[in-house]
């Protein structure tokens, strides 16, 4: 087997590989995970492990604690984003409805709500102090009622409460116009004796995506010593995970949603477990109170959409939850400029053509050589088919007289790959970045087939239902693989029939967006390979 077709194969399998990586192993985690629907959060229960008076085992058993929503008074915060609803018994989260995101595409389809009704009996919102939950125990009191924020505006919410011999006053503080809620909290030991005490904020959440979703995962993410970590492996999560050392934020994400913890007065452990179908996450810190004494600590939630607008500006560089994997340093500018080029054109799809047709005229010198390598090649068929036949015994005597027809040619067997290899990292950028942009999610680009009814293309993150886009992307492979030159061993030109029927298959279930990305950037080549081999001719 000579350089050259060492080279092709090489480059072929690596992105099959790739490919098929993210199609069973999906990208950013380590493991595979379960899944439930992406458009609504599911309602189930957990339990996360509490924090307690001594640091523990992320994986030791924790009580089950549970919280009624039937107690306590319910108050309501409106604004332009959000409307969330606050029980004042320990000031549990029961609702936070997003304003600008439905569960479906369909016209009459409801706003998500990242709290379900079950993953409230876990207390988002809750504080947890020596693993006792505050809200289940003693009278709480309230100043503040329902809040209707304009853009801007801010109010606040307080409440006390005590345990055992601690005062507990939480002051929950609500901005129109942002997804952050922030909080301060003093905690004041009323008891003659000195306490040693450990307070956890918490959050919970039953499933962000859907179970048949490969690309789209509910994940735990934290953030410690400036890396970012994420885990939705099912046995990890169930035994329990912690940072390993204290974290700046730590969360419950998908690709397009977040609900986060970030402590501002000084970094957390971070700890999370996933029972039931519901994920936990808590951030605690450790407190000694003389008596009589106060201390406080402060923290922000964030429950909304993973754009750029939204977590802009958030403490403890809460954007860097926007994460595109290994290539994620190109990915984000290519997204931004997507977003720039929606700005003007109004339509996603459209704009991931634009794009394609962009990055396609960037890399077309280094195609054109590509092409030009390869068309060299061809001309050298006949002459390195007599090698192989008069060498066919002899192949250190054949790979010679091969290496010396490059030689004689001036020719680069490895000229023809090359060029590509240096186009596969903003190839796949863009795949990252399309697949995690929450701009796609419910994006049309063709909402209905031509001259009918029936729904197509009116959701860039979901997969075309007709597969009609996935199978004009094979086509357009295969033929531009019958444009190519002809590999030289049968056994390889059988492999490599096989590629199109590959990539179809993997494309399927693929989101739209990324199909049509696909199949454009196809397109585009075919059309150039014409030029190059009419210029040939």
């Amino acid at each position: 087997m000579d350089s050259n077709k060492r080279v092709i194969l090489a480059v072929s399998l690596s992105l099959m590989v790739l490919l098929g990586w993210n199609y069973f192993f999906p990208p950013v985690t380590p493991l595979e995970t379960d899944t439930q629907n992406v458009t609504a959060p599911s309602q189930t229960t957990a339990q996360a492990p509490e924090a307690g008076s001594q640091a523990a085992p992320a994986a030791s058993s924790a009580p089950k604690v549970q919280f009624s929503p039937v107690s306590g008074q319910k108050l309501n915060v409106d604004t332009p984003l959000y409307h969330a609803v606050i029980n004042t018994s320990g000031g549990v989260l029961e609702s936070f409805v997003l304003k600008n995101y439905k569960e479906t595409i369909a016209a009459d389809s409801k706003n998500i709500d990242l709290v379900s009704a079950q993953s409230v009996t876990k207390a988002p919102m809750g504080l947890i102090w020596n693993s006792q939950p505050t809200w289940a125990q003693g009278e709480w009191t309230v100043q503040g009622g329902d809040m209707d924020l304009a853009d801007g505006q801010t109010g606040a919410i307080q409440l006390v409460g005590t345990l055992g011999g601690v005062k507990v006053e939480r002051s929950l503080i609500f901005t129109g116009g942002t997804y952050e809620i922030k909080e301060e909290v003093k905690i004041t030991n009323t008891s003659p004796a000195q306490i040693q005490g450990n307070l956890a904020f918490s959050v919970s959440s039953g499933r962000l995506t859907a179970e048949s979703d490969k690309y789209n995962h509910t994940k735990i993410a934290y953030m410690a010593a400036g890396s970012l970590k994420q885990e939705d492996s099912q046995k990890d999560l169930h035994l329990g995970v912690e940072s390993s050392a204290p974290a700046q934020w730590g969360g419950i994400e998908s690709n397009y949603f977040l609900l986060a913890l970030v402590p501002t007065s000084a970094d957390m452990t971070v700890r999370a477990k996933l029972e039931d179908d519901v994920y936990r996450l808590t951030v605690a810190d450790q407190m000694l109170l003389d008596p009589g004494t106060t201390q406080l600590r402060t923290a922000s939630y964030y429950f909304g959409p993973k754009t750029n607008k939204g977590l802009s500006g958030l403490p403890k560089n809460l954007k860097a939850s926007i994460n595109y994997g290994f290539f994620d340093i190109i990915a984000k500018p290519l997204n931004q400029f997507l977003h720039f080029l929606h700005g003007y054109v109004g339509n996603y799809g459209v704009a991931i053509i634009i794009l394609t047709v962009i990055i396609k005229a960037l890399f077309w010198p280094l195609s054109h050589k590509s092409y030009k390598s390869m068309e060299q090649m061809k001309k050298l068929q006949p002459m390195m088919a007599k090698i192989r036949e008069k060498y066919a015994d002899d192949r250190e005597k054949m790979n010679a007289e091969i290496m010396q027809l490059y030689k004689t040619y001036k020719v680069n067997p490895a000229g023809g790959c090359l060029p590509m290899l240096l186009q596969i990292p903003v190839f796949f950028a863009l795949y990252q970045a399309l697949l995690g942009a929450i701009e796609l999610r419910h994006a049309p680009f063709i909402p209905h087939l031509p001259f009918t009814d029936m729904v197509w293309l009116a959701d860039l993150s979901a997969k075309d239902p007709y597969y009609i886009t996935p199978l004009i992307m094979g086509a357009t492979m295969f033929l531009q693989q019958r444009m190519s030159p002809p590999m030289g061993d049968p056994m390889q030109a059988k492999i490599m029939m096989f590629m199109p029927v590959i990539f179809t298959f993997l494309f399927l279930n693929f989101p739209s967006g990324l199909v049509v990305y696909w199949m454009v950037n196809n397109v585009l080549s075919i059309g150039q390979q014409w030029l190059m081999i009419r210029k040939s001719k």
